[in-house]
């Protein structure tokens, strides 16, 4: 109260007492170097109390929690999560660096921190400020965010306060319980803004940042890693600090009971992106781990397909120009460029030089393979011709049981976590008891039945599928050959195929029907399908995705000829 001075940072008068002894703003939450001075008042007798604050008040109330607002705990999953990464080998300087720029500019540009107090809480505080009778009894901001700070040696990641303090008045006056101030507020916020923070953007957040630092980590990867269990996400809450009291309506917004999808985190990345109004990321280019040449490479070896396809996987990236800077490159903001799907995009690449080889019509790669074999039972001479049949067998049966190993591991996945739950306060004590109750049933049927415990998690692989070329069972094709499918036109290898069948004739409007095209198996011949379906389950995405790229693609390569065609049948439909 004898504190009068204006804030450095917002020429406001509002302040309040950390728990050092020190002030800050309580509208942009700015920390003075200036500390309270403290007179020893320990000789005065006969003294009365004439204030009692709040604060030990609330500390009862929450069971010896303390006040935590919701883009806190948002912020501690991001550094748990920023942290598993740094484990798995990521740069240490994506955590201080990268996402932690991004987050505070974040915060800021949602008027949840580092800005003025916003004119509709303003209105909130100021009517909250009239109706108390005494100053000193607004209790004091603690400084949680210190101790979850992204960046350690940054110092404190400030909150807005005007937000923090008017969402406490309006969450106590509710009904609805929750462990945290706002809450109640921020769901109700979270219907109305588009982009309010959610358990899927904090994936979005992370993986705009591996972007922008160019980690050999794509996002379907990454998406593995956290289904995997690597990554926290999935009742990431249970590394929340004791203080920090999650209980009712926090459930909704930090407890996840779904798979992360692929395209809702794709789609945020690039609305924060624009949002966070960011610059050009940094070039991909032929270097880089994302580039379609270096990404064709690894999926060509864990599809088991031989590797001279990589030099018609190139060929087909630079004569479309997919392997562009400009074109790989993200660019927030700019409407006029396509969102590349690195992953998807490479594994389209491979599938439309298998059309171009195999045909992939269900008659014309069986025919190539008759002839491979024959040619492999007279053949002492270098490597073995590629036969697509056998490789078809080999990889459908380790697909089938790699498939069936994670069908297994999601249906027997227990989406309830160690740490129990509960919606209100009145049945707390029930909860605990049922818990209690059926973890000890858990631990007597384990016991009576011999059941083993289940086995620890194996460490993180790039690779799903792996084949080894010292297997003398000839179930790795990496060194087998395509002479079989290719001759010698004008001195360049030409594909013995004159034919190719396109997946779609016209492209659909992406932005209306959210697909370049419309796949439906049955439609489409079972070689092209089982391609789909491999790349789509090393992925982790639905086949259609890829069949968008594969349109794409084609489309592109095939331009000129399309175009005469469909003029053409214009000129006779006239």
């Amino acid at each position: 109260r004898d504190f009068n001075e204006r804030c450095a940072q917002c020429s406001e008068v509002n302040w309040g007492l950390t728990d050092g002894g020190g002030f800050y703003c309580r509208s942009c939450h700015y920390v003075t170097e200036r500390t309270r001075e403290v007179v020893n008042t320990d000789f005065i007798t006969n003294s009365r109390v004439q204030t009692i604050s709040k604060g030990s008040k609330k500390q009862e109330k929450n069971d010896g929690g303390c006040e935590w607002y919701i883009c806190e705990g948002f912020q501690l999953v991001l550094k748990k999560q920023v942290e598993a990464l740094e484990a798995l080998g990521v740069c240490p300087q994506m955590k201080d660096e990268i996402l932690c720029n991004f987050w505070r500019c974040y915060l800021q540009k949602s008027k949840q921190a580092y800005c003025k107090r916003p004119a509709a809480e303003t209105v909130k505080a100021l009517s909250v400020c009239e109706s108390s009778t005494d100053v000193d009894s607004d209790p004091e901001r603690p400084s949680l965010l210190h101790l979850l700070s992204l960046s350690e040696s940054e110092g404190d990641l400030q909150t807005d306060c005007s937000f923090a303090s008017s969402v406490s008045k309006v969450s106590e006056s509710t009904s609805v319980y929750s462990g945290s101030v706002d809450g109640s507020l921020y769901i109700v916020k979270n219907q109305k803004e588009k982009l309010r923070m959610t358990m899927p953007m904090t994936l979005s957040f992370c993986y705009m940042a591996l972007l922008w630092m160019r980690e050999p980590i794509t996002l379907s990867e990454f998406l593995r890693f956290v289904v995997e269990g690597h990554i926290p996400y999935l009742n990431v809450f249970q590394h929340f600090p004791e203080k920090m009291k999650l209980c009712g309506l926090d459930l909704k917004i930090f407890c996840v009971e779904s798979w992360p999808a692929y395209e809702e985190v794709f789609n945020k990345m690039h609305e924060l992106a624009e949002f966070l109004d960011l610059p050009r990321f940094p070039d991909i280019t032929e270097s880089c781990f994302l580039h379609p040449d270096m990404l064709c490479m690894k999926y060509l070896m864990e599809a088991n397909l031989p590797d001279e396809l990589h030099n018609w996987t190139c060929r087909v990236v630079k004569k479309i120009g997919i392997g562009e800077v400009d074109f790989l490159t993200l660019m927030p903001g700019n409407k006029s460029t396509r969102k590349v799907k690195y992953d998807v995009l490479a594994a389209a690449v491979i599938v439309v030089v298998l059309k171009l080889l195999f045909l992939l019509d269900d008659h014309y790669e069986w025919l190539l393979s008759e002839f491979a074999e024959e040619r492999n039972k007279n053949n002492t001479e270098g490597g073995p011709y590629f036969e697509f049949k056998k490789w078809y067998e080999v990889v459908k049966h380790s697909l089938d049981v790699e498939q069936k190993k994670l069908d297994e591991e999601r249906a027997k996945y227990l989406w309830r976590c160690e740490k129990p739950l509960f919606y209100s306060v009145k049945k707390k004590s029930k909860v605990l008891k049922r818990r209690e109750m059926v973890v000890n049933l858990q631990n007597q049927f384990s016991k009576l039945s011999g059941s083993v415990q289940r086995a620890e998690k194996p460490n993180p692989s790039s690779f799903q599928l792996s084949w080894s070329e010292e297997n003398t069972d000839g179930s790795c094709f990496h060194g087998h050959s395509l002479k079989g499918v290719l001759q010698e036109k004008r001195g360049l290898l030409t594909a013995m195929n004159p034919d190719y069948w396109l997946c779609t004739v016209k492209l659909c409007n992406e932005k209306l029907c959210g697909h370049l095209a419309h796949y439906k198996d049955v439609e489409f011949p079972q070689s092209y399908h089982f391609v789909l379906g491999l790349f789509s389950f090393l992925l982790r995405i639905q086949p259609s995705y890829i069949h968008d790229e594969v349109c794409m693609i084609e489309h592109k390569l095939f331009n000129k000829k399309l175009y005469k065609k469909l003029k053409y049948n214009r000129v006779l439909r006239k």
